[in-house]
C-alpha cells in the first residue's frame, strides 16, 4: 500500500492519535511539515488518503500554501483518493469544494458535546449506536456544508461540526487528541482561554479534569471514524 499523507500545518498540531491508529494497522504513514516550509504536492495518486490536521491560521490567509492543499484536495476527490480533515483540515476541505468559512457565532475551546445525526452516512462512520458524544473543541470559525456533501455532527455552538461526501470526512471537532496535544495546548493557548468571554470556552482546569477517561472514551470514536475512513484506501 501507498502511504497515508498526514498534512502538520502547525507544530503543536501533530498527527496525534490518527498517527498511532495508523501504527496498530501497519498502514504506512507520511508527514508532511507545511509548516516547515515542505512543499505541497501535486498529484494525490502518490498516496494512498490524505489527511489534513488542524491549526491556528484561517483558510482565508493568504498563506502560499493555501491554494496549492485547496487544489489538492479537489483533485484527491475527483481521483477518488479519500480525504480526512481535523478542525483546520475539515474547513480546508469545505473551501476546497465549495463551501466557505467564516468566524463562528463563539470560540469554542474544550470539551463539549456534538450529536451524531440520524442518517445512514453519519451511522457509518460513527456507528449504529452513537447519538452523541464529548469531542475536543478549539475553533472560533466554522465551514459550510459543501455542494453534495451531507452533515453528520452538530452541536448548540456550532451547527457543522463534521460533513461526509462519500468516503472523504471534514470535522470541525478534534477526535486525534491525545493527553500530551492537550497539555501543550493547554500551555500554549492559556492566554487565549483567560481572555475569552466565550461560554464554549472552558478553563484550563475544566479541560484536564478527569482526562484519561474523556481521552480514552474519544478514541472508541476515533477508532470507529478510522476504520470507516480507511475501508477506502
Amino acid at each position: 500500500m501507498s502511504q497515508v499523507a498526514i498534512f502538520r500545518h502547525a507544530p503543536t498540531e501533530g498527527a496525534g492519535y490518527f498517527a498511532t491508529y495508523l501504527d496498530r494497522r501497519a498502514i504506512p504513514w507520511r508527514l508532511l511539515k507545511i509548516d516547515a516550509g515542505e512543499a505541497v504536492p501535486t498529484d494525490p495518486r502518490e498516496f494512498a488518503g490524505l489527511v489534513f490536521m488542524g491549526g491556528p491560521m484561517s483558510v482565508n490567509d493568504d498563506l502560499p500554501w493555501i491554494a496549492p492543499v485547496l487544489r489538492l484536495i479537489r483533485d484527491a476527490v475527483d481521483a477518488d483518493v479519500p480525504v480526512l480533515g481535523h478542525c483546520l483540515g475539515g474547513q480546508l476541505m469545505s473551501k476546497a469544494l465549495g463551501g466557505a468559512v467564516s468566524r463562528n457565532g463563539v470560540k469554542e475551546i474544550g470539551w463539549g458535546e456534538v450529536a451524531v445525526l440520524e442518517s445512514p452516512a453519519a451511522r457509518r462512520w460513527f456507528g449504529a449506536a452513537s447519538k452523541s458524544f464529548m469531542s475536543f473543541h478549539w475553533h472560533g470559525e466554522t465551514f459550510t456544508i459543501p455542494p453534495g456533501a451531507e452533515r453528520v455532527l452538530s452541536n448548540a455552538n456550532c451547527e457543522n461540526q463534521a460533513f461526509a461526501l462519500g468516503k472523504h470526512l471534514g470535522m470541525q471537532c478534534h477526535i486525534e487528541m491525545i493527553s500530551e496535544m492537550i497539555e501543550v495546548w493547554c500551555r500554549t493557548g492559556a492566554d487565549e482561554i483567560s481572555r475569552s468571554k466565550s461560554p464554549a470556552v472552558q478553563s484550563v482546569a475544566a479541560i484536564k479534569s478527569d482526562l484519561d477517561a474523556r481521552l480514552e472514551a474519544l478514541h472508541r470514536i476515533a477508532d470507529q471514524v478510522y476504520a470507516h475512513w480507511i475501508e477506502g484506501l
